[in-house]
């Protein structure tokens, strides 16, 4: 790991660049580095970024900067999840293989919230920004990692065709090529009307989304993590020095150490009483489960009307606004879809982070708290739950997630 920082010495101008950085947790040295943030200290200045506590302190005729890691050491791995969602059942699964001690509790089955009315898409095509750009970048090679570990994880790898009705095609971005009329009729042959372009990603696809989340939380099971369903969490317990010490349930008290809270928007609720402030508000979106042909559609489309792919031989589901312009939309987009007909509509509840990118990571003013929350949760899951199972188990600071750490509000 290498993380830059550079300090100044009081008066100096800055870009100062300190020896050595010292990476505690608590009062234990946990290992020596040098770093860079792309922060600037000066003498006095105190800065928290990303789990770290950076403290200036004068050393001699120099300054010296100390980092202090506000994750627990890794010697302590005992961890409890809550939430059995897909985030939450990564950070269990991938905790629980390297060696954690981990209970998962959730007040339903696995994937039973949110998780379940996803339109679970997954891609790292196209024009990437923002603090979890990185994060998204890596989702598809994360995924085939994944499924390499869990043999028959049930993602399809189908690729992506996106349009709309501007006149030129945009740029393609990472992963994207952009396509004419013939190919996209080639890739979807129902299209009554092939657009004159498409943005076409081959390399994206989709999952089911419980089905991954089952299977996570058998992968924790077998490298030994306790699991408590249908087990709702009450309130975060502290000990009497205001370090975590677990979780009430309505079953009884679970002990940890550590405490992820990977509740989605209940993530705000169980905070507060800790005096944890989490941004996080519910979002709706709209799933339609829709009766249609076999084979009716065979990649992930996209269009300003909705998205849709195929789930199984006589099923789609779309993402969308209207149920009711959503099948007038699908009936005239395809040929033979005369007889699609709408089964259920479901209105999933998403977490919603107040600038939109995920709150990951140890909250400092509750030592052993920490946070996975966030909005492309099943695209993210992968990559999120190997990274905060490193930072937890192994005592690691991941950079890919320093855009995302609950410090930023």
């Amino acid at each position: 790991m290498s993380h830059q920082l550079r300090a100044r010495p009081q008066g100096e101008r800055r870009g100062y660049l300190p020896r050595i950085l010292q990476l505690v947790a608590g009062p234990e040295v946990e290992q020596v580095g040098s770093a860079d943030p792309g922060e600037a200290l000066g003498s006095g200045e105190l800065l928290r970024r990303g789990g770290l506590v950076v403290v200036p302190c004068e050393v001699g005729d120099a300054a010296d900067v100390k980092v202090v890691n506000v994750l627990r050491s890794p010697v302590c791995r005992d961890l409890v999840v809550v939430g059995a969602g897909i985030v939450g059942a990564s950070v269990a699964y991938h905790a629980a293989r390297a060696g954690g001690s981990v209970t998962l509790v959730d007040a339903g089955r696995p994937g039973a919230g949110v998780t379940a009315d996803s339109f679970a898409r997954v891609g790292s095509s196209g024009l990437l920004n923002g603090p979890a750009a990185g994060l998204r970048a890596t989702a598809t090679a994360e995924y085939h990692r994944l499924g390499a570990e869990l043999p028959g994880l049930p993602v399809t790898w189908s690729g992506s065709l996106s349009w709309n009705r501007q006149d030129s095609a945009p740029d393609a971005g990472p992963g994207q090529t952009i396509v004419d009329a013939a190919t996209v009729a080639t890739l979807e042959p129902a299209l009554r009307q092939p657009p004159e372009w498409a943005v076409w990603a081959p390399g994206e696809g989709a999952v089911d989304s419980v089905g991954v989340t089952e299977r996570l939380v058998a992968g924790a099971r077998t490298h030994g993590a306790r699991v408590h369903l249908d087990t709702p969490v009450t309130a975060v317990r502290r000990d009497t020095a205001g370090r975590i010490a677990g979780v009430e349930t309505t079953s009884g008290p679970l002990s940890g150490a550590t405490v992820v809270l990977a509740a989605g928007v209940a993530t705000a609720a169980l905070g507060a009483p800790l005096g944890v402030r989490v941004p996080v508000e519910p979002s709706p979106c709209p799933l339609f489960r829709l009766r249609a042909p076999a084979g009716l559609v065979r990649t992930v489309v996209n269009t300003e009307d909705f998205d849709l792919r195929q789930v199984a031989a006589d099923r789609l589901i779309a993402a969308a606004d209207s149920p009711e312009r959503t099948l007038a939309a699908v009936r005239s987009t395809f040929h033979g879809a005369r007889s699609v007909e709408l089964l259920s509509t479901r209105i999933g509840v998403r977490p919603m982070p107040a600038d939109g990118e995920p709150i990951v990571g140890p909250v400092a003013e509750v030592p052993g708290l920490y946070l996975a929350v966030m909005h492309s949760a099943v695209t993210l899951a992968a990559a999120v739950g190997r990274l905060v199972a490193r930072e937890l188990v192994d005592g690691t600071v991941e950079s890919a997630l320093s855009g995302c750490r609950p410090d930023r509000f």
